[in-house]
């Protein structure tokens, strides 16, 4: 069988072959609807680029590239001020501001790409890294010099079979884990899940749920979203701008385009005190799965309220509710999400820096910038 593969970029979702739909289906991320939805929406340091992989006129696989300008970032992010970071983020500026990514850098998981099951992995990796590379070319010509080459995000077994091709040589990196909550196929119910608690972790439900006493949650519809746009912009970036590191921000339509396209598929909760709202979380239902994505709140009604933790609740609650098999919890709050039942799956990437110096010291640049996070996994059931 011929198994030569070429490869053709878009820029826009409305350029796409008509079957891309049909190619993309092991994930909603890679889809049409939702290449719109960046298009339209993407933060204002990121251009998006769209990768149809052909064998002869039959499209066989999709993909996404992400070039991220950090140079139009005002902050990384302002949890940690130590003197590592300030370093860290000079450096980036200085010599890794330009970043072009194969994957979604705004997503956790195996999000990058979609291939048909007649192209052979090792072919298909080729061909992807060679569409990145085209990439880098386009943005020359524009007179843009990309620093940093990163590929995002692999599973173990990927990684292995990235090991056996002639990509093992660029330097492969993890960091945090995808915290995924796996729903035991008997449960119908949040009392189902109450119920397998321990009893430590049930009082913490419990306590939870006390705390939560005079908050309103409430659907949000397009319309809602759009009259309450800027007030949830800056829960969203209250929350965005204490992690430890950022490499863009959301645009303020961001989540009114996500209602606008996917309509019931993208979820929004916002969670109201006093008439007022005070934090929000947002899912996307993806096959079987459940995606959590950005959310934001009051730090001082947050607290007070146990407010992240009843999320992370009723999120269980709903997705139970609705069938779905698992719950992706992405990074971050690696321990609270721990506590709730969800599960670390390590996940690789791989990155190359365009200067042969920098690239040769890059395992040990990364290994002192890279933000650590000790946490305790915890296992909350009987």
């Amino acid at each position: 069988m011929n198994t030569s593969l070429s490869f053709t970029i878009y820029q826009t979702a409305h350029a796409l072959p008509e079957k891309w739909d049909n190619v993309a289906k092991s994930t909603i991320f890679l889809k049409r609807d939702y290449f719109e939805i960046l298009e339209r929406s993407c933060p204002s340091n990121m251009k998006c680029y769209f990768i149809g992989i052909f064998q002869e006129h039959e499209l066989v696989g999709v993909a996404l590239s992400q070039f991220l300008d950090l140079n139009k970032l005002t902050s990384f992010g302002e949890r940690d001020q130590c003197v590592k970071t300030m370093l860290r983020n000079f450096l980036f500026k200085r010599f890794s501001s330009h970043v072009l990514f194969l994957g979604n850098c705004m997503l956790t998981g195996e999000n990058a790409y979609a291939l048909a099951d007649s192209v052979p992995f090792e072919e298909g990796i080729k061909v992807l890294f060679q569409a990145r590379n085209h990439i880098d070319q386009l943005l020359q010509t524009q007179g843009i010099k990309v620093h940093l080459l990163t590929s995002k995000d692999f599973s173990a077994n990927e990684m292995q079979r990235i090991s056996q091709t002639p990509f093992r040589s660029i330097f492969q990196f993890t960091t945090q884990p995808n915290m995924v909550f796996s729903i035991p196929n008997h449960w119908t119910n949040e009392q189902d899940y109450v119920n397998a608690l321990s009893k430590k972790y049930r009082d913490q439900y419990k306590r939870a749920r006390k705390k939560a006493e005079g908050l309103v949650k409430q659907k949000l519809s397009l319309k809602d979203i759009e009259k309450n746009q800027e007030l949830i912009y800056d829960l969203y970036y209250h929350v965005a701008k204490n992690a430890p590191f950022n490499s863009f921000f959301l645009s303020k339509n961001h989540f009114s385009e996500l209602k606008r396209i996917l309509k019931d598929d993208f979820l929004f909760y916002g969670y109201f005190f006093e008439n007022k709202l005070i934090g929000f979380n947002t899912l996307i239902k993806n096959g079987e799965a459940m995606d959590t994505y950005f959310l934001g709140y009051n730090e001082t009604i947050q607290r007070e309220k146990m407010l992240y933790l009843n999320m992370l609740y009723d999120m269980i609650a709903y997705s139970i509710k609705k069938k779905f098999k698992t719950i992706v919890f992405a990074r971050t709050a690696l321990e609270i999400k721990s506590s709730i039942g969800a599960k670390p799956e390590i996940i690789y990437g791989l990155m190359e820096h365009k200067n042969p110096i920098i690239n040769y010291f890059l395992p040990h640049f990364f290994r002192y910038f890279e933000p650590k996070t000790n946490w305790k996994e915890r296992n909350p059931f009987k």
